[in-house]
């Protein structure tokens, strides 16, 4: 039984925690100080939540998920807590007669740099989502001290700098230091007979502690919170005086410095041997700690009972990343709980669930024998057992070509340790995330394993909380949407759908466009504070934010911008709806085309931000250091939501879905998600365009494809393109883009010209742009189309995810609050 938010114990809780943190009254606080006591007031509030929430999963026994991830981009913590609480005007109104702004206090709380991209995200939306719907769920993952990077942008480029989000502390973190657990690296194995039983022991191995922080994940208005599980690193052993003694400075720190390299950065540069190490390093780190402490968990509250684990515990591997849980269970249930192999191997397969989120073989995660078999020596001897006994089983079912079989299956091949082929031989389940992408990894990417185990396969579109991507970033639509339809969207989105009878009421009309007006004006004057660029909220704000990739082709994007540019120039007269162009996206360390992307953007963006003689018709931004934060500004204030992937490349793609939500359309290629966004609010109220996935793929297959025709054939492309390499945006360095300017025409930078088809579907893109200029002229229209997408959004709710989640995947037992 828990108690309901009592305004005046907050008030009381806020000025006790000033006093407890700063030894000074609240007012007395800087706002930063003033957050962090508000935040542990907050916390307070959730822990009884929290304790119940432990309590009745026990006492039902309820199943848990353990959703394994190398990365939870949860934003800011602050604001969505006490949405989900559903009591932000009682905080608000506490707060002011404390004489504090709420709004200003989230803002100093950082961005949690837990994550980066759509990956990243789509796993806090699914915390939200478990808690939400009453799901038992423990999100597990690493407490990076830097997170991947801040970004910062000099001179145009990309710059990396540690992003230390910790530096202050993190008031909703818990450290349960009692629940540490020891994770294993190196060494080697010897076999023992004990008992005339064979079991293998590790040996010489160097030892870290796995120390867990525990966060409340807040369910909406249901009093459920399930837990964020973030491991930290610290040595076993810490200072070796013995090394310093005789001179061996390094030697004696050599082990507290591997345990904090664990834990420093997201996804450390891999273009070198430390890298993939540090990577390998990271991922058997947390799954090591987390699938012991479930194990463990598991067996102490049902009386050392090991082999029922799959009816209350699910792991599911979010990527390729995690896919080491496999092996570490199966390691777990022979060495520490004494099971048989085909014991354990049972228990593994129906305990461990695998989602794919990538299309392309060549980005399935794979580790060099040598590498793998060093570091976790016996971890590798289990997968190699694991891959002779399906090698022999592919034998069995493939007499006739077997080897054939084995070279596109083996878990072990060519001197790699594939694991993709780990995680669906060692699992029950396999699913994409999106209706394409499935029959994508159906049909080629995974075809040789749906053949052999079509049961195993299913689609699980990916979906955001509209909690998060509306409630919170977007209060003044969702207010207007509640005064329309009611406030049961929040928890039902499939309710957003009674929007839709108001899409052709020109008052609606008027008072949506007021709201996206509003939006536009608060993220104008954050572009300029931040890039000291002025926007005009007249403007079509044409947004594309992501993770930098080719396959996304920002490239297209600005190549198109460029083309728009020399139009403008040459035809001054030439009928234009004036475009604010935006950016936001990170490109990762080792990546070189991606980050001379990013300059391209910024380079382009300082031409044609100062060409007076275009009359402003033009702005282009790029957002530096694209987060959840500032996502929360940018996404709202949409008018176009730039899908532009290479059609067959993209997975899902949430984006996609955040921005239709706020009442953006959809310009892009039918692929990932999009193919169901436009299915779901109709062709003619987004813009469609270029190659579909099969046109693509028997493109790659019959390698007829020359984008040098092109180049030779259409002239405005083939100036937009020397412009790269004639110092039009680079007159300090011409030769500065060459390599973008190579990638599209020649194999000087790769083994193909042109691989993401950008040149391809650059008329095509240019097509789709200008029917949306045309369309945006007519007011009314865009209105109608603008409410049609949020109202159409339903479908794209991270709830209705998990429910088919565990429908067909997990089986959770739901559980409720009392109050």
């Amino acid at each position: 039984m828990v108690e309901k938010f009592d305004k005046e114990l907050f008030k009381k809780e806020v000025k006790s925690s000033a006093r407890k943190l700063y030894r000074r009254s609240l007012d007395e606080l800087t706002t930063k100080e003033a957050f962090h006591a508000v935040a542990y007031a907050v916390q307070n509030t959730i822990i009884d939540d929290w304790m119940e929430t432990q309590k009745v999963t026990e006492k039902k026994d309820a199943k848990r998920v353990y959703y394994l991830s190398m990365e939870f981009l949860m934003g800011r913590a602050l604001g969505n807590n006490i949405i989900n609480l559903s009591c932000r005007d009682e905080i608000k109104e506490a707060l002011e007669e404390l004489n504090l702004d709420l709004n200003a206090i989230e803002d100093e709380e950082p961005d949690w740099a837990l994550g980066n991209g759509g990956l990243g995200r789509l796993a806090a939306c699914f915390l939200d989502s478990l808690a939400t719907l009453g799901y038992c769920a423990c999100g597990c993952g690493i407490r990076y001290k830097y997170g991947m990077f801040k970004q910062q942008i000099v001179n145009g480029y990309q710059k990396e700098v540690p992003d230390d989000w910790l530096k202050d502390g993190n008031p909703f973190e818990l450290r349960r230091s009692e629940l540490a657990k020891e994770v294993k690296f190196g060494g080697w194995v010897e076999s023992v007979n004990h008992n005339g039983k064979l079991k293998f022991e590790h040996k010489g191995y160097q030892s870290v502690i796995a120390i867990p922080y525990d966060t409340p994940v807040v369910g909406y208005n249901n009093h459920v919170v399930d837990t964020l599980r973030v491991w930290d690193a610290q040595a076993k052993e810490t200072f070796r005086l013995d090394e310093f003694d005789k001179g061996n400075y390094e030697a004696a720190v050599e082990n507290e410095n591997m345990a904090r390299n664990i834990v420093e950065v997201l996804y450390p540069n891999d273009n070198h041997y430390a890298g993939k190490e540090l990577r390998l390093r990271q991922q058997y780190f947390f799954i090591s700690a987390s699938v012991q402490t479930a194990v463990k968990d598991y067996v102490d509250r049902h009386n050392g009972d090991i082999k029922h684990l799959y009816e209350k515990v699910a792991f599911q591997l979010n990527d390729t990343h995690p896919t080491v849980a496999v092996a570490e269970l199966m390691r777990i249930l022979m060495d520490d709980y004494e099971l048989s192999w085909d014991e354990a191997w049972e228990i593994t397969k129906k305990t461990c669930a695998y989602t794919n989120h990538t299309i392309m073989a060549e980005a399935l995660e794979k580790w060099p024998i040598e590498l793998f078999s060093k570091l976790l020596p016996r971890i590798y001897q289990i997968v190699e057992e694991i891959n002779r006994r399906f090698c022999e089983y592919i034998r069995t079912n493939y007499p006739e070509n077997a080897e054939y079989k084995i070279k596109k299956m083996a878990i072990i091949y060519d001197g790699q340790v594939k694991m993709a082929h780990l995680a669906i031989v060692g699992g029950h389940a396999v699913n994409g995330v999106a209706e394409l992408h499935t029959e994508i990894l159906k049909k080629e990417t995974l075809k040789d394993f749906y053949e052999l185990y079509p049961e195993k396969f299913s689609s699980k579109t990916n979906g955001i909380t509209q909690r998060r991507w509306l409630l919170h970033a977007n209060p003044e639509l969702a207010a207007w949407i509640s005064d329309k339809i009611g406030n049961g969207w929040i928890t039902d989105l499939s309710k957003i759908s009674k929007l839709a009878v108001y899409a052709d009421d020109e008052k609606c009309q008027a008072e949506f466009m007021a709201i996206k007006r509003h939006n536009k004006e608060r993220l104008a004057k954050y572009i300029l504070e931040h890039n000291g660029i002025e926007v005009s909220t007249e403007a079509i704000f044409d947004v594309m934010v992501k993770r930098l990739h080719e396959y996304k082709r920002q490239l297209l994007n600005i190549l198109h911008v460029m083309y728009v540019y020399n139009q403008l120039k040459d035809h001054p007269e030439m009928k234009f709806h004036p475009h604010v162009y935006i950016f936001g996206a990170k490109a990762a360390a080792g990546y070189k085309t991606a980050k001379l992307t990013i300059k391209l953007i910024n380079n382009v963006a300082n031409v044609i931000n100062n060409d007076d003689s275009i009359n402003g018709k033009i702005k282009v931004v790029f957002i530096e250091d694209y987060r959840v934060s500032n996502a929360e500004l940018i996404i709202p204030a949409a008018d176009i939501s730039e899908q532009i992937s290479t059609a067959s490349k993209e997975a899902s793609g949430t984006s996609n879905m955040k921005l239709m939500l706020n009442g953006a359309l959809t310009l892009g290629t039918m692929d990932g998600a999009n193919v169901e966004i436009v299915k779901e609010v109709g062709h003619e109220y987004a813009f469609t365009f270029g190659l579909s996935s099969d046109e693509v793929i028997a493109l790659e297959h019959n390698h007829q494809y020359n984008p040098m025709e092109i180049f030779n054939h259409n002239q405005e492309i083939r100036r937009v393109l020397m412009q790269l390499v004639n110092g039009y945006y680079s007159p300090e360095n011409p030769e500065l883009f060459r390599p973008l300017y190579n990638s599209l025409l020649n194999t000087h930078e790769s083994d193909v010209a042109d691989r993401y088809f950008i040149l391809k579907d650059f008329a095509a893109y240019d097509e789709a742009q200008r029917r949306a200029c045309e369309q945006y002229e007519d007011e009314s229209w865009w209105a109608k189309a603008a409410i049609l997408n949020t109202s159409h959004a339903g479908k794209f709710s991270s709830d209705r995810t998990i429910e088919e989640y565990v429908e067909d995947i997990w089986k959770l037992d739901r559980i409720k609050i009392k109050v």
